[in-house]
């Protein structure tokens, strides 16, 4: 396989950034030329691929009204590189690497993978821009070589909102067991270091706050949960409400070692989900989940947790109580999510997974 070029919104600490900084790094194994390039500038997987040795570019393109250079600076950056791939992440990369291809004079020598990071996207609490780009998306979805979702659920959703591709696959987020296989101490001296109880049950939720996320469904379960600790992760989780053992923590970049403090680890997201890196991240550490049942979080847990209705408080604390109230099987179904993800969701079998589609 010759060069891919990978062109992503930003490289921040979102899902979508993680995942292709993992399958980024993982290339360098195979010796295949790759080239980042990011809408945005900055961010932490700018610097950690950065330091790995991978060229990493931006377009400089700011949020406000949209700039047709950075499509012209793309379709530059086409010409020089004559990737034979360009895979392209989450909407508006998809659709300025369309644009910028088609008038890079490329497209005959250059195939196009769209990328697909969400499900069924609740577009009413975001912005219009977002809603005339999917629009956009689905109408141009015949041009691109294949779209690439993440989750089943992203494929059946993007088919209904009007995609339709000639190539429509999907591929799994690759998750390394590695990164949370912690010495043992690990989980003592974290609690201590956030000053909690030995003994305490511990829940964590590893979120940006987005109304995607539903924390305030967290918060409510975790009402419901006296003398329950709950460690909330990710941007924007310091300026969350106070309530009775919640640490809001924000964004971190130790989450494995936080991990490790938990006992089990909740998503209780609203919509639009597609493969949750958090829950497959949690799985990974030993931990049960308890998961709405948005995107594709009952095909990931399998029977590694619980999976509940979105938005339902009642069921959240509910299975949260029914789990922690054996020490034994919250051990037994955290080997078993740990096995599952090391079987099923390993970063070989994505890597192998994104070649076989380019091939």
């Amino acid at each position: 396989m010759g060069k891919v070029l990978h062109v992503i919104t930003g490289l921040h600490t979102g899902g979508a950034e993680r995942a292709l900084t993992t399958v980024a790094l993982a290339g360098l194994q195979t010796g295949n030329p790759q080239t980042i390039t990011a809408l945005t500038p900055g961010g932490a997987n700018a610097v950690k691929l950065e330091a790995a040795g991978l060229r990493v570019l931006n377009l400089g393109m700011r949020r406000g009204f949209p700039n047709p250079l950075p499509i012209i600076s793309l379709a530059r950056i086409i010409r020089r590189e004559r990737p034979e791939v360009i895979q392209s992440w989450m909407y508006h990369a998809d659709l300025v690497t369309l644009l910028a291809l088609m008038i890079s004079g490329r497209r005959r020598s250059t195939r196009l993978f769209w990328g697909i990071r969400c499900s069924d996207m609740d577009f009413s609490r975001y912005g219009l821009r977002l809603r005339l780009v999917v629009r956009a998306c689905a109408w141009l979805s015949r041009w691109p070589d294949g779209v690439i979702s993440n989750s089943e659920a992203g494929r059946e959703v993007h088919k209904r909102l009007g995609y339709r591709p000639k190539r429509f696959e999907v591929v799994d987020n690759g998750i390394d067991p590695a990164r949370f296989a912690l010495p043992r101490g690990a989980r003592a001296e974290v609690r201590r270091t956030l000053g909690i109880p030995a003994r305490a049950t511990v829940i964590v939720m590893v979120a940006r706050v987005d109304p995607m996320k539903d924390y305030d469904l967290f918060l409510a379960a975790l009402r419901q949960l006296p003398g329950v600790q709950a460690l909330a992760i990710g941007a924007g989780t310091e300026a969350l409400p106070e309530v009775a053992g919640l640490h809001r923590l924000g964004r971190r970049d130790d989450v494995p070692n936080l991990l490790a403090a938990a006992d089990i680890l909740v998503s209780s997201s609203a919509f639009g989900e597609g493969f949750s890196n958090a829950i497959a991240e949690g799985m990974a550490a030993g931990l049960p989940i308890v998961a709405t049942d948005v995107g594709d979080a009952r095909r990931i847990v399998g029977g590694a947790g619980k999976i509940i209705p979105p938005g339902d408080c009642e069921a959240l604390a509910g299975a949260i109580r029914a789990l922690t109230a054996s020490r034994p099987e919250l051990r037994r179904l955290g080997a078993a999510g740990r096995q599952r993800v090391a079987e099923m969701f390993s970063v070989k079998r994505t890597v192998a997974a994104f070649e076989r589609i380019y091939s």
